[in-house]
């Protein structure tokens, strides 16, 4: 197979090391997992209960200063982090100690784009939390996405990606387009067609040498994200070639690709980064995690030029679960410690010290970014941002071949029209033909 998760779970790392550097993370100490399985779990010296958390990539815990609070507030625990920087090489080893019945930490993180895999084969090794837990907490469609067709939750959700437009107000205004967010975000509210027609404004009048949009990649991202249709029905039958979700999306993108208003670059690649600090694009599709990323890529060059306005479309582009396993020792404590990690208050947390934003609502009113944040982004008002989009973004169905299928139309079909010049048409089978050897058919 071709196709992997890798671009996802690269893009991610890259984001959290972005906002190491900008400041919106602390230090990153971590107790590195080496693969030799889960040491802890059991009791700790001094008759002390230890709880190993199994994690990929920065999740905060440990940066916001969280396990210490709960070492301090439970003298009896001691929490052990057990890190794998790669998530494509950290689930695969969950997997096979689920399966193996020993060796799974206490606390388990799972990523979103591997939570149907476990929701649909791995539900019988993660205890059922909905019984420890207000639901109500958490954002409907977060829960939606860890809870099994018998009403199991296996996961509490941490962080969620909202979307935004991330915009150059210096290059709208030479372009002689309108500059304020409130007034842009209503010229294309509730249509990514709206957003394309302003690019072709955009580049009639456009600065020398600089483009609308990044790619047209970000922009099928994005509008996939704001629908309810994916590539699986819910029942979890492979429907990608008849989604309404998935040809909206497509025909947006080849509005994008097809036109000169895109700078035909790859996400997360180097020149992607580079374009930032040249300011080679205009606009993109930004959820929250990607504010750190713009920060550290267009350096002190892009400060006070940066704004953020609402999205089309209310639109999700990452975030993760906590779960606990049913072979652990130490059921209790796990769940206990799951709970208070994830309650909204510690969420506030993580999102103080690195912008990763909650999934608990009630949290969005106390969230306050870093005073250079806000005025790096033109004194945007970020959270309020984000949380509007929080919580009014779609329930989607996420199969397990998803990740797969939609790096396949991006990074295949995608490309072949944006950068080779191929027709949509001939795009598209590019892609289908990928798609078959994902699923293998």
């Amino acid at each position: 197979m071709r196709t992997s998760t890798r671009g996802f779970r690269r893009l991610m790392a890259l984001a959290a090391a972005a906002a190491l550097t900008t400041g919106l993370l602390a230090g990153c100490a971590e107790d590195s997992d080496d693969g030799s399985g889960n040491e802890g779990g059991g009791n700790g010296g001094g008759g002390k209960t230890t709880l190993t958390v199994g994690t990929f990539g920065t999740f905060g815990y440990k940066q916001a200063g969280l396990y210490d609070e709960y070492m301090k507030l439970n003298p009896d625990i001691t929490i052990k982090e057990n890190v794998t920087t790669r998530t494509d090489v950290y689930w695969p080893k969950v997997l096979t100690r689920l399966q193996a019945g020993s060796g799974a930490d206490d606390i388990q993180a799972i990523e979103v784009m591997n939570i149907t895999e476990a929701v649909q084969t791995q539900a019988d090794k993660f205890v059922d939390l909905g019984k420890e837990v207000d639901k109500s907490q958490w954002l409907d469609w977060k829960n939606a996405q860890a809870t099994t067709k018998d009403g199991k939750l296996i996961g509490l959700g941490t962080d969620v990606g909202p979307m935004a437009i991330c915009y150059r107000k210096d290059l709208f205004e030479k372009a002689g387009l309108e500059t304020d967010r409130t007034k842009l975000a209503a010229q294309w509210k509730g249509d990514w067609g709206k957003y394309v027609d302003l690019g072709k404004q955009y580049m009639e009048k456009a600065p020398d040498g600089t483009k609308f949009v990044d790619s047209a990649s970000s922009v099928y991202n994005a509008a996939l994200g704001g629908g309810t249709e994916r590539y699986y029905k819910d029942d979890g039958t492979v429907d990608w070639d008849k989604s309404e979700g998935v040809k909206n999306a497509w025909d947006v993108a080849m509005d994008v690709a097809t036109s000169d208003m895109s700078a035909k670059l790859k996400q997360f690649d180097k020149p992607w980064d580079q374009g930032y600090a040249n300011g080679t694009f205009a606009t993109v599709a930004c959820p929250a995690w990607m504010i750190g990323y713009i920060l550290e890529k267009s350096g002190d060059s892009g400060k006070g030029k940066w704004d953020v306005a609402a999205a089309p479309t209310a639109a999700n582009w990452g975030g993760s679960f906590i779960g606990v396993p049913t072979a652990g020792k130490n059921q209790k404590e796990a769940i206990k410690l799951a709970k208070w990690l994830t309650a909204p208050e510690q969420q506030a947390k993580v999102f103080a010290k690195q912008a990763s934003f909650p999934s608990t609502p009630s949290a969005y009113s106390t969230l306050k970014p870093a005073a250079a944040t806000t005025e790096y982004f033109s004194n945007a008002p970020i959270t309020e941002i984000f949380s509007a989009s929080a919580e009014t973004i779609p329930s989607q169905y996420f199969g397990i071949k998803d990740q797969a299928i939609n790096t396949a139309l991006t990074d295949v079909g995608i490309l072949q029209v944006e950068q080779k010049g191929k027709s949509p048409e001939e795009g598209w089978d590019a892609a289908s033909e990928e798609i078959k050897d994902v699923l293998g058919q």
